[in-house]
């Protein structure tokens, strides 16, 4: 554990710093004052907040309910992960209770910057507190303790981790519209769960996704040597056999942006009209220096 904690990095807790009161904005300025609700453990204090007496804070039930999460989760995730963990939740807190009780904004009735648009708070709610919950996922960490419950049960109840969480958050939302015997704010909520979502996807994985590139032919050599000149970038060539006419072939792995696509079939079919080319997303890549061999 200490061999662990000692790979932690100052960069990254000032990034998660930054994550929780990026968070801590996004709910406190445009969920809460109109009772929408964030997702996982986020809405769950939203929502215990706004029943339980005024000296139980939405602060509080993010520390009392995401605190244990992460703690039990603590074997599956390692110490580096739940220290970070940990560190954005209290960032979140203390964000949310200095926005809420210390600093001069009131947002006791409605969205200080919103009003009551719901639509607006949804939209910008969850685009805020997704770029809070991607960055602390892109750092290290994770600001929800749902997502840790989903990584220790989801396997044992048979189902994803994505479907835990989606299951939870139904839950969480019908709950709330039962609580508040209105159906409006809870489905409301649900365009913030999935603004959210959307923009996690984004912070984590880029705006602007590479595509990867699968070509199989029977002239590897020329085909790479073309690419390689044009793109000025390396690639990957496998040998393989075909499945159903049994003759000797290569794959090609090459990774390239959504502009060159056209022209690398242009190039791939000028070279081998039989060539087979399948297009993939990939969310991140790491390049390494290369030297020719």
């Amino acid at each position: 554990m200490k061999g662990q904690l000692k790979k932690i990095k100052p960069c990254n807790l000032l990034l998660l710093t930054l994550a929780g009161f990026i968070n801590a904005f996004g709910i406190t300025v445009f969920l809460a004052p109109v009772k929408l609700y964030d997702s996982g453990i986020s809405g769950t204090s939203m929502l215990l907040s706004q029943i339980t007496p005024e000296q139980f804070s939405l602060s509080l039930f993010l520390l009392v309910l995401n605190i244990p999460l992460f703690i039990f989760g603590y074997k599956k995730q390692g110490a580096l992960f739940t220290a970070y963990s940990l560190y954005a939740v209290a960032m979140y807190s203390l964000g949310a209770w200095l926005i809420t009780d210390v600093l001069p904004i009131d947002v006791s009735l409605a969205s200080p910057l919103a009003g009551n648009d719901l639509l607006l708070c949804a939209l910008f709610g969850g685009l805020i507190s997704g770029v809070g919950s991607g960055l602390t996922i892109r750092f290290g960490g994770a600001i929800d303790g749902v997502e840790v419950m989903a990584v220790v049960f989801a396997k044992r109840l048979g189902m994803t981790v994505g479907t835990f969480v989606m299951i939870y958050n139904v839950i969480l939302y019908v709950i709330s519209g039962m609580v508040m015997n209105s159906w409006i704010l809870p489905l409301y909520s649900i365009v913030t769960y999935g603004a959210g979502l959307k923009t996690i996807d984004f912070i984590v994985e880029g705006i602007d996704r590479s595509k990867a590139a699968m070509i199989v032919t029977t002239k590897p050599d020329d085909i790479a040597d073309v690419l390689v000149y044009e793109f000025g970038s390396g690639l990957t060539k496998i040998p393989v056999k075909g499945g159903y006419s049994r003759s000797e072939k290569s794959l090609l792995y090459f990774i390239l942006d959504r502009f060159q696509i056209s022209r690398m079939k242009d190039i791939v079919h000028k070279i081998d009209k039989e060539a087979f080319i399948t297009i993939t997303e990939v969310a991140d890549v790491f390049k390494a220096n290369m030297e020719k061999e």
